[in-house]
């Protein structure tokens, strides 16, 4: 399980730098959008126990120029 759920946040990670670079933004650019420090934008990509808030994400949304888009997936075998 913890495997798993390292997988999903390394992905998540990687959706974050991938929207930041799609919209031309430095971190310090999307920090002053959403309001906080640019620490705190590079800690939403580090992969730590603090898993960021549904807030905090569309924030960070709202200054790259997305949505966020939250969907659940039967597994299969269910």
């Amino acid at each position: 399980m913890k495997d798993g759920l390292l997988e999903e946040e390394q992905a998540l990670a990687r959706e974050l730098l991938t929207a930041r670079k799609r919209a031309g933004l430095a971190q310090e650019q999307v920090a002053a959008a959403m309001g906080t420090t640019k620490s705190a934008v590079s800690r939403l990509k580090a992969n730590n126990d603090h898993a960021p808030s549904l807030r905090t994400l569309r924030s960070y949304a709202r200054a790259v120029g997305c949505a966020v888009e939250i969907r659940f997936v039967a597994k299969s075998g269910r």
